[in-house]
């Protein structure tokens, strides 16, 4: 994927606290995904529903797109008594020291692209968009309306602060543990947290969070038309790249690999179980595909109503 530098101010909505050290105090720990006041893990696939999946590559894809149900313990991270850096006091990584400058920069330049994007289809619509925030951490993050999480959570949002948190070193875990490798694919991570961000903006998350509370027993389907047009809006944003001539050779391929690596039966195989349908909360390797397809060919958030949708 073609990139240029991040110019402008939208860049004054990446907070880097990489740089800071562990207080002490009193901490809470984050519930990975749910709605409303819980983060949503979200680059592929996300931690709860499918209950019962130890396996420790199956937890990191999980966390990466949302779901929820279990907690992360940061004194695991930072010992009992410490407490996590947040967003309140960023504090880089003097360039010169920083061994993840290059990632931190395009990281930066996905998100804040993606950004645009989404404020330009808004303004499209003649509708108000409030921008997001990108905190990168390391180890673990204090949030301010979600708790506290470490790294094990993988990339996640929350929609109480309206906040991306990603852990740099999640990169090298997508090429280890899950065969997903490449900058198109870390783009696409990136560009599905934002498509939380876009589902917390136009109400959905409220909505589906209204839904699950009448009927608990939807919650599982609800999730997967969560996480499968997070997965479309993704690909929205895709299609932009491509129309400002910016994607390269095998991008496209990258970001395939990365969504069908992440589907729920194809995360239940690799932990050796059975392949629970029931417990499916994101969506198989086919439907992730096909969604983030559907929103790069057609480039159109309309084409994303994944709740409509009788098949997915």
């Amino acid at each position: 994927m073609k990139w240029r530098k991040v110019k402008g101010s939208k860049s004054k909505d990446v907070i880097d606290v990489r740089g800071a050290a562990p207080s002490t105090g009193s901490r809470r720990s984050a519930s990975a995904g749910g709605l409303g006041g819980l983060p949503i893990p979200g680059g592929i696939a996300g931690i709860g529903g499918t209950a019962g999946v130890v396996v420790a590559v199956v937890i990191v894809a999980i966390q990466l797109f949302g779901g929820g149900g279990e907690s992360f313990d940061i004194g695991q991270v930072l010992g009992p008594a410490a407490q996590a850096p947040d967003a309140s006091d960023p504090q880089p990584l003097p360039a010169g020291q920083d061994p993840q400058r290059d990632l931190k920069n395009f990281s930066t330049y996905v998100f804040v692209d993606s950004q645009k994007t989404w404020d330009q289809s808004f303004r499209n619509d003649g509708e108000a968009y409030g921008d997001a925030e990108l905190v990168l951490y390391s180890g673990a993050v204090e949030t301010d309306g979600c708790g506290g999480a470490t790294s094990a959570v993988g990339p996640f949002y929350c929609p109480a602060d309206s906040r991306v948190y990603l852990d740099l070193s999640f990169y090298e875990d997508m090429r280890t543990q899950l065969g997903a490798s490449g900058d198109f694919a870390w783009a696409y991570v990136i560009a599905h947290e934002m498509g939380h961000h876009v589902q917390n903006e136009t109400g959905t998350n409220d909505e589906v969070a209204n839904l699950e509370s009448q009927n608990p027993d939807d919650a599982n389907e609800l999730s997967v038309r969560v996480e499968l047009q997070a997965d479309c809006y993704a690909g929205v944003w895709a299609s932009t790249v491509y129309a400002e001539g910016d994607l390269e050779a095998g991008d496209l391929d990258e970001a395939f690999t990365a969504t069908e690596s992440v589907g729920d039966d194809r995360l239940q195989e690799q932990a050796g179980g059975r392949v629970d349908p029931d417990s499916f909360t994101h969506g198989t390797s086919e439907q992730r595909r096909s969604w983030f397809e559907a929103g790069y060919g057609s480039g159109d958030p309309a084409a994303c109503d994944t709740f409509s949708a009788q098949e997915l």
